[in-house]
């Protein structure tokens, strides 16, 4: 059933100073995989992803590289950031840069309007500041340098010095902010996802909040302040305001009132800016807050956390050159829980792609396509009368199906796809137990071999449509195979809370070979 449910969603911008991760790409196919099921639900879907270009990191890397910073981000986004969206099938609907003009002239105006509004004001500042975050540090984030750092403060996730900072500065009244923000979320209980996230949250404002310095007046790679051309807004403050001016705030009414609230995936490390800091200045500017922030864990190699600086980064391009998009983004989507840490191993990806993909998914689909053109010449046989075990098959699909529709609500991918999976489990024991191999040696069994096949074709139909906003590669080929796309439509066409209505598939349908949906893999990893 299709709705006109808003439903627009963003990645955080990623800061293109460097290549992209894996880390990267798992919010950005967790946020592509809801945007996809919301879309195909007939929510009125809306997806953005882009970078984050400004700041004093920026323009030191380019520097560094002898190029003006434009020229380098120019560079970094071509060949890095949009490629990466083609290496892992993400259908972002936007791609939003912070140096376009679109957005460096809405975030003037937002910034004049909260200064209009008395929520700006002038003041002297010092504090410590790592580039490399590209925020001032409070005591609990600084320790004391070790080895070649003896001496010195550094920050307590990238390990370097700190800088010392003394400015004079624009500053937001983000003190102003803590009732409202605590009142959000007592009220919006969801507001800020999962339960953890929220709790540092409400304790971190309980402590009290500091006015935020928003401008620097040191260098000059930003969006300057409109009422004083010597400062340029704070990068956090510009980044922030995309996900607002990517769709029309500002420059076109219609569009904004008809997308915004957002909900907005990210990093746990950014969660303060975004559950914090964003609301209360779209309080301040009389904007309705985001629907919800969703924080989801870190990714860790070996039992670190990823860093560039630690060059314990993996490229996609790694993953995906060996095992295909889709295995990509089934590995990372059900394998960590969405919301907590994860760790990431070739051996564990290496395993689940044998047992749950080829073994798993990939067989069921290429041994039923074959038992039909095996033993009805290619066409969907009808089913005769049901028996309690092809009963129990449609009943797992139905409940999948609608179990998985609540876990994306709940934005918890991982147990969607464990829903769904459920089928694939279901449907092979059903053809182990039911034989059809040998139903088919004899003619009088010729109409209960047809409806085990019926019910295993139904079931992969059910598959395709459940799993293609997660692989949408693989379940477009079963698509094809099973031939339905004359009777139902193209798969992204298939309304997906209506997927698991049995009996959608028609009788005669003729399907086509199938090549293995995953291939095996005959290199070790």
């Amino acid at each position: 059933m299709s709705t006109d449910r808003s439903f627009y969603i963003t990645t955080p911008i990623y800061y293109p100073s460097d290549v992209p991760h894996i880390g990267h790409g798992y919010t950005t196919v967790a946020v592509d995989a809801l945007a996809r099921w919301h879309r195909q639900s007939g929510d009125d879907t809306w997806m953005l992803t882009g970078t984050d270009e400004h700041g004093q990191k920026m323009m030191r890397a380019a520097a560094a590289n002898g190029a003006t910073p434009q020229e380098w981000v120019d560079k970094l986004v071509s060949e890095s950031w949009f490629p990466l969206l083609e290496t892992l099938d993400v259908a972002n609907d936007d791609f939003i840069r912070t140096t376009q003009p679109r957005h460096e002239e809405r975030v003037r105006e937002f910034v004049q309007a909260i200064y209009d509004r008395g929520y700006i004001y002038a003041g002297e500042f010092e504090a410590l500041y790592c580039v490399g975050c590209e925020e001032f540090k409070t005591e609990s984030e600084i320790l004391d340098g070790t080895g070649a750092f003896e001496g010195l403060k550094v920050c307590a996730i990238h390990s370097k010095p700190l800088e010392l900072l003394q400015e004079k500065n624009y500053f937001f009244k983000l003190s102003e902010f803590q009732d409202r923000l605590l009142e959000l979320y007592r009220t919006e209980p969801d507001f800020v996802r999962p339960e953890s996230a929220r709790n540092e949250v409400v304790s971190f404002v309980k402590q009290g909040l500091k006015d935020l310095s928003i401008s620097r007046s040191t260098f000059d790679w930003g969006i300057t302040v409109p009422w004083d051309e010597s400062h340029v807004i704070y990068v956090w403050v510009d980044a922030l305001l995309n996900y607002a001016t990517a769709v029309g705030f500002g420059s076109d009414p219609e569009q904004f009132e008809k997308r915004w609230p957002a909900y907005h995936v990210v990093g746990k490390d950014i969660l303060r800016f975004h559950a914090v800091i964003w609301p209360a200045m779209l309080m301040a500017a009389g904007v309705d807050v985001p629907k919800g922030v969703f924080a989801h864990g870190w990714l860790l190699v070996g039992g670190e956390k990823m860093s560039k600086s630690k060059l314990t980064g993996i490229a996609p391009t790694e993953i995906t050159d060996v095992f295909g998009s889709d295995a990509y983004r089934f590995y990372f989507l059900s394998a960590i829980a969405f919301g907590q840490d994860g760790s990431f191993s070739w051996e564990d990806l290496s395993a689940r792609y044998q047992a749950e993909l080829a073994n798993g998914f990939g067989n069921l689909a290429s041994r039923t396509i074959a038992m039909i053109e095996r033993y009805f010449d290619g066409v969907v046989p009808a089913a005769g009368a049901s028996t309690p075990a092809d009963d129990v098959v449609a009943k797992t699909v139905a409940d999948a199906a609608s179990a998985a529709d609540a876990a994306i609500e709940r934005f918890r991918i991982d147990e969607a796809v464990t829903a769904i999976w459920m089928i694939v489990d279901v449907l092979n024991g059903y053809i182990t137990e039911n034989e059809p191999w040998a139903l088919a040696k004899d003619d009088a069994q010729r109409e209960r071999l047809g409806t085990v096949l019926y019910t295993a074709a139904e079931g992969l139909r059910a598959l395709a449509v459940l799993l293609s906003p997660v692989m949408p590669v693989a379940t477009e080929k079963l698509w094809t195979s099973l031939g339905v796309a004359d009777a139902l439509g193209a798969l992204q066409a298939q309304p997906l809370r209506d997927a698991g209505r049995w009996a959608q598939l028609p009788v005669g349908t003729k399907v086509a070979a199938l090549s293995p949906l995953f291939p095996r893999i005959e290199q070790s990893v």
